[in-house]
Parts: C-alpha cells; structure tokens; sequence
C-alpha cells in the first residue's frame, strides 16, 4: 500500500542556538531548539522576559542569524534563504511598525507596494486589511493620534498586507489594557480560524496562551521545557480544593483524611487546608461530606483547576510572573 508523503512543517528547527556576548560573558540566549509546526497551528511560545521567546522569533524570520543549528521556515533555509523566507511571512513585531506622523492607510499601501503590488492593487488590499481590523473611519489620521489598541491592529494588518500562510506575532497584547486585549486576540483568532493563517505568537500573559493557542511551548532559559496543548499540560497536575475550617485542629484532623486519598499532595496553613489531587472537582464532594465524621466540618470550599503558572512552577520551581529584568531585545542589542 502506498503512504501518502507527510505534509512539509511550516517551520523546521534542528539544534537551533543563538549566543550573545554581554560585557565580555558569553549568554545563552537560545539553546538548541528542536521545533516542528504544522500548517494550520496556533502557537503561543510561553514564558517570562528574557527567556529566548523573542530571540527564537528573531532567527525565524532572518532579523538575526543563529549562532548554530539550522532553521527552515515554510520550506526555506533562513540563513540561506533569507529573501525566500521573507516573502513567504508576515511579522509583528514588539514595537509599533507605522511610522508616527504617517496616516494608517497610507502605510499600509507603502507596504503594499514594497511587495510588488501595483498602485491600484496596493489601495484594494489596504482597504481590505483596515476593514478586516476595523480601522476605516481612523485610516486618514496620524498613527500617533490612535489609541493603542487601533496602532496594535494597524501592526497586524501590515503584517498580512502579502496574504503570508504563516504569521509571527511577538507580545502582541503587551501594553494594551483588557479591552484592547480580548478585541486583538478575537483579531488572531479569526486570522487563524476564518483565513488557516499559521500563526506564532510569544507571549508573558497565561490566559492569553490559555484562550489562544492550540499547542503551547513553554520556554526558560532559552529551552523549551514542555510543548503540548495548554488542557494536557494542566491535566497533569490536577485541581486544587482550599477548603477552610473554624480551628486549626480540625484543618488537622481534615488533613489526615485527606492524605488517605491516592496521589494527593496536602497542605494545612492555619486554619485552611490545600489538596492538589486529579481530579479534585470530582473528590471535593465526597471530602466535604466525610469530615463532619473526624470532628472537621468545613466553613468554606473552592476548587480551582490548574493553570499555566502553575505548571511553570511545577517545572521549575517558581512562578511563571516572576519575570526576569533583562529580555530577549536587550540581549540582542548585545554584540554576538
């Protein structure tokens, strides 16, 4: 029987590593990433400032060239191919892509036209993109006049002004206040779900990997140490029930029964007690309904599931928010 030929990923990194040279130390900013994502995947790179999420995006999209390994993104080597890899991506990056004084739509046709399109076919697409992105009525005023949330959907439609099969976007929503957040991310989402659009994004913000990505790669210290989808990797730490009581000695006495429950980790601080276990929104019921019997009746219960913080300080032994103070841009600006 003859096999069908796997479809080629989108990217493609093998042993991928960038070093930079910071005051005569050489920083491992990136170390030999082994990464395959297919067409069609939304992908959140996950994991606090500094720890090689926009540095990996960098080398994706030939901004800086790996100090070794090898990357192929959409069929292209980048270091090789560079040109062929730019024209085959859009990318946003950190910073604001139009020019200040410029007006939106005039932006997006200069960009247009970078690609090639002709004057008229430049205009359509940008009409196009401002629609798509709800910028119309502000298209003729200065970038500098929008409000954050419209300057970070200008980003985006300049980076799809070429129809790009895939899309990096790095720290979308940093900077943006909730509102402007949930707006851009329902932007990607239906980038993804109505166009097929690859999309790579980085990320600091849990919930927004949560509400997002359908694979989420958690990187530190330049490595990724877990990839899988953001359901599976809280799966395995299971749910955590807090239950409180009127006196220390029946948190006690709640802990002892507790601990009788197979793969439970239990904790008593005071009068409150904690229990990690799979599974915990099934258990807590039948907790709560046992203690009365060992002289501990429950005040207050609430079960919370994991989440991606706590997966991070699972891995790693802290938490995930305890971002670091140099990143990934600060780095780069480094001599390498």
């Amino acid at each position: 029987m003859t096999q069908t030929p796997m479809a080629q990923p989108m990217i493609r990194t093998r042993g991928l590593t960038r070093h930079f040279t910071r005051q005569k130390q050489t920083i491992e900013a990136v170390r030999g990433l082994d990464l395959e994502i297919a067409a069609g995947e939304l992908v959140a790179f996950l994991g606090p400032n500094g720890a090689g999420k926009s540095t990996t995006l960098r080398m994706l999209t030939t901004l800086i060239a790996p100090t070794s390994g090898s990357a192929e993104v959409v069929g292209h080597d980048v270091v090789r191919e560079r040109a062929a890899v730019r024209r085959s991506i859009g990318y946003v990056g950190q910073g604001n892509a139009a020019g200040h004084q410029q007006r939106g739509r005039d932006e997006i046709v200069s960009q247009a036209r970078a690609y090639g399109m002709t004057r008229s076919a430049a205009r359509v697409r940008a009409e196009e993109l401002l629609a798509a992105f709800d910028l119309t009525e502000h298209a003729d005023r200065p970038v500098s006049t929008l409000s954050g949330g419209q300057r970070r959907r200008l980003d985006v439609a300049i980076g799809l002004v070429a129809s790009p099969p895939l899309l990096f976007l790095d720290e979308p929503s940093t900077g943006l206040d909730p509102q402007n957040r949930v707006n851009l991310q329902e932007q990607v989402r239906r980038l993804h779900q109505d166009l097929g659009t690859t999309i790579v994004l980085t990320t600091h913000y849990l919930e927004e990997a949560d509400a997002l990505a359908g694979r989420v790669v958690v990187i530190d210290h330049g490595e990724v140490i877990a990839d899988d989808t953001a359901p599976r990797l809280k799966s395995t730490l299971g749910d955590l029930i807090s239950l409180g009581f009127a006196d220390p000695s029946y948190a006690v006495a709640a802990a002892a029964r507790a601990e009788r429950i197979d793969g439970a980790q239990v904790s008593v601080d005071g009068t409150d007690l904690t229990v990690r276990v799979a599974h915990g929104r099934d258990l807590a019921s039948g907790l709560v309904t046992d203690l009365p019997a060992v002289g501990a009746p429950v005040s207050r219960i609430e079960v919370v599931g994991p989440t991606l913080d706590d997966v991070f300080l699972e891995l790693t032994g802290r938490s995930l928010r305890e971002t670091s103070t140099s990143t990934d841009t600060e780095l780069e600006g480094a001599a390498a």
